[in-house]
């Protein structure tokens, strides 16, 4: 590396002469120095208002790549709001490399040569023609002469011992697993993956998550391979799809997957296949789309080896396990060090210090509470010197004493003081050479005003701000309306803002310039951190919050690493840095509990959809004419037994069949335990125990006395039970008296965890005599409401007064506004006061009706509160009518027992008596036992039983959750799988029982979409047929506008109405769409059926011919997000001339639309 000093004039780089790199397929002309293999460091001075100081500027070639045009899914959500689906590419700074063949073979790595580039080298020109020389050699003499040597010698450096032990599993034919953190190396593999099978004459797919990888993919291997051996498929752009290497989103492979599983036919898009790329393998974890890359696991034939990519993640060796499962040979490889290793800074008002210690194992002392506090304290302290109110000393005290403050104000206090503005934090990055850097803001508007904020801090010397001039003037000149003309000034001093709000043209350039150096900050949001490759020197981190839609959570720690993953430039940087920035309510305390919880595992995601199932169970087509074909075609068809099995080969079961293992055999160990632990503590093994360490006379004398303590208690049980028959009995007449007056308050009982609860309620009566015969039939009908106690108990002869003893249920409104369902049991005291039952307005209801028509309407969901042989309490939520009444409900502090109108009868009184003489009589006898001369040691045997018993409940608890959750382990996507087809077979898309499929069917099964079948019955509406091309289009904006908002912070804007035509078509579509919603329901289905006319307007007029400056005028969208819009809306547009049975002049319609719309500045880019 060459250094210059600030003195170095710039005659001294006259050799460096500037010239204009271009290709023909690049978005703008790279203003770059011709300086080949070389990184030249310039150290100026520029004019930020800032304390001068040099930095460094890398100056380099930089790869041309096609940005995230379209970014799918992952960039849909708001990025103000909600939380970002995009997975993660963590990277830990574990010094470790294994290689883990499946029940074979294990290696361990060392090394990572840090001198590679941060991406994986460009084949030169010339080697083209030795992987065609190597191609000719091999069909001479054979596949033998490819090895690691071979592959390995088309790179001009040593690579890693993790990338050669990946390229030994390939070659041995098994497939591979590589787990390593980003800018590690992982492509080269593939690379090699791809030398190997084009000289072998085979094919080779390549799998990306995003279309803007695949894009960037597609240059990258273009550029090793030649143009004629590589080809794009992504959802509207296919270009040389029969090459020997193919890009490729992972919907396009599943959706072949699909066509070609159980087909005879060798008329698959996997014909002549011998591997299979996997990149960014972790998406599995994708709420959204995770199991899209299960399935591509599941249905992948055997013979074609798989190459997983995959960031850090905890459990590759369960990924890895998996695939070798239900794939075949599967080998591990593992690299958990990064290859530019990190440092992570923590940033405040006044300074930037190391977060960790010297060992990095903890926090830096310095970044305690306590130590900032002092801080704190003289901060304040000086600005009251300043001021007339002479507090200095209070506040030094305090910061000598070195206390802590306590309370969580306190706490908030020293870390808003703390809080840096962005230039506090900038000013250090600059003086310690940081720069360049992404500074991570989990909102649109937040970036925007941090580029607003530093525009006129000047970060650029002036040959740099002349590079950016230039640049911009070509891109101008190329895409006039892509131009975000508010980013300008901050731009041309180096500063520069990256969010889905922008357009993907001018997030390309955006990432152009800070490849080239340019660029010295750029304000992003975590997207960024995702995919696209635009490592940093740094990677700031704003906070370790961001909004939801729940409210603020925390970062998971595969987000923070994620977007820590960008820092650390390879080739380029010796260490990477992360700076972490305090906020008002998270310190460095919050950042490493984050940092040092590790990295998060892997978690399935799978979930059946219409178009799996359609594509799994289809079997003959009604539109069929040939048998001969139909019977080809029904082969193809699988049984549900069939289709279980394939759906039960997910990931998340294997994870969950090693679990359900595991508790089974911990279930088994604990039965056998509890056996033996049982023999210790029945009645014959105290008295073995007894008969062993007492004296026989001693024995003899308690066990009598024990004998007779059985008896007296089991006496006292006895009277206990009839004591509560005698209460009921003295009950019952009473609140049966109380139906027809005034509504009484009442006081009900009940022991929850050893806490006696009592609950003050308005008495509404008895639950089987209320209008109507829905609580009689549940009392008597649902099996939960039975009382078990045993009819002889209430056998007093006359059967009248033997019915009128029993137990019934009561309901009562309590004063926390919940309906109380009970028997006589829970009461505790029936009060004389109560609600009037009179009307609150003449002529109006009484409230006991009141009351009554609000508990018969409310469908209700009882719960029971406690359980009792005289029967059970119930409780369930009241409604929003029955609010106020509760409100009225006095608390027991108005309540006194005195008020209670219970008199009970002569009999209950001489049960109570009867009951408490035999309790005395107990306790004489334990008191007795007590006293006995061998009673230390019989204590002694009675407590080792009891610790015995307890400790059987416990392994009985244990076993009981076990089982629980071995019951809650359900195939994972089966019982959708079958819901979904319920729905199907209802719909009349496929016969679930003889496997046809219908014309509704087979389009769904075709389609791209989150409701194939929703979209399928809209496409196939023959209401769609009057609509003119740009009607059309804004109907299926309509389908596809999810997580598209408009700004709120834009004021006095406004966004284009759809025509009366698309509405009136909008507002048929949504009666269908709510009857297939109801049908959805009644299956338990809940995929979303899209259906909103907010933004078709916006889709209308640009395929209506409005050029984008018009549309964009006082827009109250972002740019990106309507470019996202209307490139789904293509791509939805683009499917249909493809889809079975669709009419000519529907697909016509949508040909001319998709046409008409796919136009710069939103034009797909492959090439």
């Amino acid at each position: 590396m060459r250094t210059l000093s600030t003195s170095s004039s710039l005659l001294e780089l006259s050799h460096l002469i500037p010239f204009f790199s271009y290709s023909g397929n690049a978005i703008f002309r790279n203003l770059v120095f011709s300086i080949p293999r070389k990184f030249v460091t310039l150290r100026t001075t520029s004019s930020l208002s800032l304390p001068s100081h040099s930095y460094p500027r890398a100056i380099s070639h930089s790869a041309n790549q096609l940005s995230d045009v379209e970014e799918e899914e992952d960039e849909d959500e708001d990025e103000d709001g909600d939380e970002d689906d995009d997975d993660d590419e963590a990277a830990d700074e574990y010094e470790e490399f294994s290689v883990d063949l499946f029940d074979d073979n294990k290696y361990e790595d060392d090394e990572i040569d840090s001198t590679v580039m941060e991406a994986p080298p460009r084949f030169e020109g010339q080697k083209w023609q030795r992987i065609d020389k190597l191609r000719s050699q091999v069909r001479e003499l054979g596949d033998e002469l490819i090895d690691l040597d071979e592959l390995a010698s088309f790179y001009d450096f040593r690579i890693d011992k993790f990338q050669r032990l990946a390229i030994e599993s390939f070659l041995r034919g098994s497939s591979v697993v590589v787990s390593a953190p980003t800018s590690s190396g992982k492509t080269l593999i593939a690379e090699a993956a791809a030398v190997a099978t084009v000289v072998r004459g085979r094919r080779l797919f390549y799998t990306t998550p995003l279309k803007a990888l695949s894009n960037q993919k597609y240059r990258e291997f273009r550029e090793t391979f030649g143009e004629s051996n590589v080809g794009l498929l992504t959802g509207d752009s296919a270009v040389n799809k029969d090459a020997q290497i193919l890009i490729m989103t992972t919907e396009i492979l599943r959706n072949m997957l699909y066509q070609s599983i159980g087909m005879i036919s060798s008329g698959s898009g996997l014909f002549h296949v011998d591997v299979i790329v996997l990149d960014e393998v972790h998406y599995l974890s994708d709420i959204s789309r995770g199991t899209v890359w299960e399935e591509i696991v599941i249905y992948c034939p055997k013979e074609v080896q798989l190459i997983c990519l995959s960031a850090t993640v905890a459990n590759a060796d369960e990924l890895a396990g998996w695939i070798g499962q239900i794939h075949g040979t599967t080998e591990l490889v593992t690299s958990k060090k990064r290859p530019v290793p990190l440092t992570w800074h923590f940033s405040m008002k006044s300074s930037l210090l190391p977060l960790l210690n010297e060992k990095g194992t903890s926090m830096n002392r310095n970044l305690q509470l306590s130590a900032l506090e002092g801080e704190s304290y003289r901060e304040v302290g000086s600005r009251r010197r300043n001021s007339r109110r002479h507090e200095k000393g209070s506040y030094k005290s305090g910061s000598m004493s070195g206390q802590s403050t306590s309370s969580k104000d306190d706490t908030n206090t020293i870390r808003r003081s703390q809080v840096p503005q962005v230039k506090d934090t900038l000013w250090y990055l600059r003086q310690k050479h940081m720069l360049p850097a992404i500074w991570f803001i989990f909102s649109r508007k937040g970036c925007d005003a941090s580029v607003q904020y530093l525009e006129h801090f000047k970060l650029l010397d002036d040959c740099e701000t002349s590079e950016v001039e230039l640049a911009l003037k070509r891109f101008r000149v190329q895409y006039p309306d892509a131009v975000r003309e508010s980013a300008i000034k901050g731009l041309l001093n180096g500063v520069a803002a990256h969010h889905a709000g922008c357009l993907p043209l001018w997030k390309s350039f955006i990432e152009e310039l800070f490849q080239q150096g340019l660029i010295k900050i750029v304000f992003a949001t975590e997207t960024l951190a995702a995919g696209i490759n635009m490592p940093a020197r740094t990677a700031v981190i704003s906070s370790l919050s961001k909004r939801s839609d729940s409210g603020r959570i925390h970062l998971r720690p595969n987000e923070l690493l994620q977007m820590a993953g960008r820092a650390g430039r390879r080739g380029i940087d010796e260490r990477g840095h992360v700076v972490l920035v305090q906020t008002p309510y998270e310190g460095a305390e919050e950042c490493c509990k984050i940092l040092f919880s590790g990295v998060e595992p892997l978690v399935s995601q799978f979930t059946a959809s219409y178009g799996m199932v359609l594509n799994l169970l289809a079997g003959a087509k009604v539109t069929r004419r040939s048998k001969e074909a139909e019977m080809k075609v029904l082969k193809a068809g699988r049984t549900l037994e069939e289709a279980r099995k394939l759906v039960e080969q997910s990931f998340g079961n294997y994870v969950g069949s090693n679990v359900m293992l595991a508790a089974k055999e911990e279930i088994a160990e604990i039965q056998k335990e509890i056996e033996v632990l049982t023999l210790e503590v029945g009645d014959d093994a105290v008295d073995r125990k007894s008969r062993k360490q007492l004296s026989e006379k001693t024995y003899r004398e308690i066990s009598d006395l024990q004998e007779e303590l059985r008896e007296e208690k089991r006496l006292r049980t006895e009277l206990r039970r009839r004591m509560e028959i005698k209460r009921i009995t003295s009950l019952k007449p009473l609140l049966k008296e109380m139906e027809n007056g005034d509504l009484p308050f009442i006081c009900l009982q009940h022991n929850k965890g050893g806490v006696q609860h009592l609950l003050p309620a308005v008495y509404l009566g008895k639950a089987d005599a209320l209008s109507g015969s829905k609580y009689k039939n549940m009392i008597y009908a649902d099996g939960s409401f039975a009382i078990d106690i045993m009819e002889k108990e209430f056998d007093f002869g006359d059967m009248e007064a033997q019915f009128d003893a029993k137990p019934s249920y009561y309901v009562a409104l309590g004063s926390d506004n919940s309906w109380y369902l009970f028997t006589e049991k829970w009461i505790k005291v029936v009060y004389g006061t109560g609600f009037p039952n009179v009307p609150l307005v003449q002529g109006g209801a009484l409230p006991r009706e009141i009351m009554r028509a609000h508990l018969d309407k409310e469908e209700l969901q009882w719960k029971k509160l406690s359980d009792s042989e005289f029967g059970d309490l119930w409780c369930t939520e009241g409604s929003l009518e029955t609010w106020s009444w509760s409100l009225n409900v006095p608390g027991l502090s108005s309540l006194s027992d005195e008020n209670g109108v219970l008199q009970m009868s002569q009999a209950y009184q001489d049960a109570i008596v009867c009951y408490k003489d035999q309790r005395n009589k107990v306790s004489r006898l334990k008191k007795k036992i007590a006293r006995t001369e061998g009673f230390k040691e019989y204590k002694k045997i009675i407590d080792m039983t009891n610790f015995t018993k307890e400790k059987i409940e416990r392994l009985k608890a244990r076993s009981v959750r076990l089982v629980s959750r071995i019951e809650q382990i359900e195939p994972s996507g089966w019982k959708e799988f079958l819901q979904i087809s319920n729905v199907i077979h209802e719909a009349r898309a496929l016969d679930i029982n003889t496997k046809v499929i219908f014309p509704l069917g087979e389009t769904a099964s075709a389609i791209r979409g989150d409701n194939e079948l929703w979209l399928a019955m809209v496409l196939r509406n023959k209401i769609l047929l009057d609509l003119k091309p740009a009607q059309l289009a804004a109907v299926c904006g309509s389908l596809v506008s999810a997580g598209i908002r408009v700004r709120p912070w834009k004021n006095n804007s406004y966004i284009y109405e759809p025509s009366t035509s698309v509405v009136n078509i909008v507002n048929i579509l949504d009666e269908q769409r709510l009857s297939f919603l109801k049908l959805q329901e009644k299956h338990g289905v809940k995929i979303p059926c899209e259906l909103d006319t907010q933004f078709s307007g916006m889709v209308e007029a640009w395929a209506s011919g409005l050029t984008w400056r018009e549309i964009m005028m006082d827009c109250a969208m972002d740019e990106g997000d309507l470019a996202r819009l209307l490139r789904r809306t293509i791509d939805l547009l683009a499917q249909i001339p493809k889809l079975p049975d669709i009419g000519p002049i529907l697909q016509n319609n949508a040909m001319i639309a998709s046409n008409i719309m796919d136009r710069p500045p939103i034009s797909e880019l492959a090439g």
